[in-house]
Order: C-alpha cells, then sequence, then structure tokens
C-alpha cells in the first residue's frame, strides 16, 4: 500500500466495523482504526525477540486532528474527510471510532458494498508520534506510545500491513537502536576527554617538574 516515509501506519481488525443503518446517508460505516491498552504484537528484533506495542487511552490528547482523511489502503483516493462533515471521529474505552459517509464519489459506494459484503473488514490509520511520545518496557518487550501528535488519515484496507515486513513499522526499533548507538558513543566520547584532561593534567604536571 502506498505510505509516506514520515509516517507510521498500523492496522487493526476493525471490530464494529460496519454499515450504519441511516435513511439519510445510506453509505455510512462505522469502524474502530485503533486500540487502546491492548498490547500486540509488532515484530521481531533483529535477534528474534518478540517486541509488541500498545496504545495508550490517552495517546490523542492534544493531537492535531483539524484535517483527517478516510482512505482505502492509504491509497490517496479521499472518500471522506473531516474537514467537510463527511468523516467524524470520536473515542470510548476501547479505542478511536471513526464514522465515514462514502456516497461522495463512485470508489467510496463501491468500498461501502465492499464493507457490507463483508470482503473489506480491517482498519489502519497513519500517524506521527510526538517527540518523547513512546515508552519502552525492557521488561515486557513493550513500547506505548503515549502521544501522538498528527493524524493523518484513516483507512479501510483489504490486508492488514505485516508489522515484520512494513518498514514503517520498523521505524520505532530503529529508533531505538540508534539511540542507545548515540548513548554509547557519547560515553565514549566523555570517556575520552576525561583521558585527554587527564594526560593534560599529568604533562603540565611533568613540565613544571622539569622547569624547576
Amino acid at each position: 500500500m502506498p505510505v509516506k516515509s514520515n509516517r507510521e501506519y498500523r492496522s487493526f481488525d476493525a471490530v464494529n466495523f460496519q454499515r450504519v443503518e441511516d435513511e439519510t446517508k445510506p453509505y455510512t460505516v462505522r469502524g474502530y482504526y485503533t486500540t487502546f491498552n491492548q498490547p500486540y504484537y509488532l515484530m521481531d528484533d533483529w535477534d528474534g525477540n518478540p517486541i509488541y506495542e500498545v496504545v495508550d487511552g490517552s495517546a490523542f490528547a492534544g493531537c492535531d486532528m483539524s484535517d483527517v482523511i478516510f482512505q482505502y489502503d492509504h491509497g490517496g483516493d479521499v472518500m471522506a474527510r473531516s474537514k467537510n462533515g463527511s468523516l467524524s471521529l470520536s473515542f470510548d474505552e476501547h479505542g478511536g471510532i471513526c464514522e465515514a459517509y462514502l456516497g461522495g464519489s463512485q470508489r467510496g459506494r463501491d468500498l461501502y458494498e465492499a464493507i457490507t459484503n463483508g470482503l473489506v473488514d480491517q482498519m489502519s490509520f497513519g500517524f506521527t508520534i510526538a517527540n518523547d511520545g513512546v515508552d519502552w518496557d525492557e521488561e515486557t518487550r513493550t513500547s506505548r506510545i503515549t502521544s501522538i501528535s498528527k493524524l493523518f488519515d484513516v483507512s479501510a484496507v483489504s490486508i492488514p500491513a505485516n508489522p515484520n515486513t512494513e518498514i514503517h513499522a520498523r521505524s520505532y526499533l530503529d529508533g531505538v537502536i540508534e539511540e542507545r548507538r548515540m548513548q554509547r558513543e557519547a560515553l565514549q566520547r566523555a570517556e575520552q576527554e576525561k583521558a585527554k584532561a587527564r594526560r593534560a593534567k599529568a604533562a603540565a604536571a611533568l613540565e613544571l617538574v622539569r622547569l624547576r
């Protein structure tokens, strides 16, 4: 599915992703595009150890949701939009809910039929994580998303992204590895600076002895 390199993508079973019986808006669907506080397997690390992820119930506090679009497979074909009122977003204790009117285009109406017939029954969402928006629990090997800065889109998906092969799902792990590498290098530089200072101090002391 088309994705952008600066965004994260996660896919979920769309529990309650269903047609909404509404005579005034017959092409309306509703679903959960994410769940809260329910850890799920994300991927294996480079040593083959499983890594899990969970979205915190408060992760969307302060999130920019000013213009969110509804797509199919993140394909760029806009079928509903919060800005024009055809997409509404809300939350409950289970997760993030979307309700979309798909009657504004032929492709939207076709997707509605596919959802109605059970051909499409899962969802995904595209987002960016805020700075310091992830907590890592080494004991459970779980990353908890605590703060999402921007929600770009919610999408019905034919096949959910495989977290083992979806490169965008690897971005957090890569960040952890890079952060640890940078920390090691910073410690090494600090030790080198200390050793350099000790050598300079010893050389200065030796020079004083020679001058005497």
